[in-house]
């Protein structure tokens, strides 16, 4: 998905998070519950549209995670997500930063930030928000 293509929107259900994802503007947004009856299902043509994202990606990609919850799987595609985009900023050519939002409250939320700021190789700010 280079930043010509089209937007890619997803609503929020009760089990998966809405995804915005512009590639021309180099933004990601990911907000709600993610718990996919099947992950792989969920999170592949995300992936697909990232990988072909940093073929042609914007000077500067920001991803905003806002997760209430997710569970086990969710998190081993989050990386796998997050990895993508930290091979094209430890390439040079684009720079990424993560904003990974949490409620002021939500301690577990706050440390799975910290766990993946600790993991990645691009900058990462853990975001506690008011609710």
């Amino acid at each position: 998905m280079a930043p010509g293509s089209p937007p890619l929107h997803w609503p929020a259900t009760e089990r998966t998070p809405a995804v915005s994802f512009d590639p021309l503007r180099g933004a990601l947004n990911i907000t709600g519950t993610c718990i996919p009856e099947n992950a792989d299902r969920f999170f592949s043509p995300l992936l697909d549209a990232v990988e072909g994202y940093v073929m042609e990606p914007a000077p500067s990609t920001v991803v905003h995670v806002s997760l209430t919850y997710f569970n086990s799987s969710s998190s081993k595609y989050l990386l796998d997500l997050f990895k993508v985009l930290e091979d094209l900023h430890a390439a040079g050519r684009g720079t990424v930063r993560l904003a990974w939002h949490h409620q002021v409250h939500d301690l577990d939320m706050a440390e799975a930030g910290q766990d993946y700021a600790s993991l990645l190789e691009f900058p990462v700010e853990v975001v506690a928000d008011r609710a």
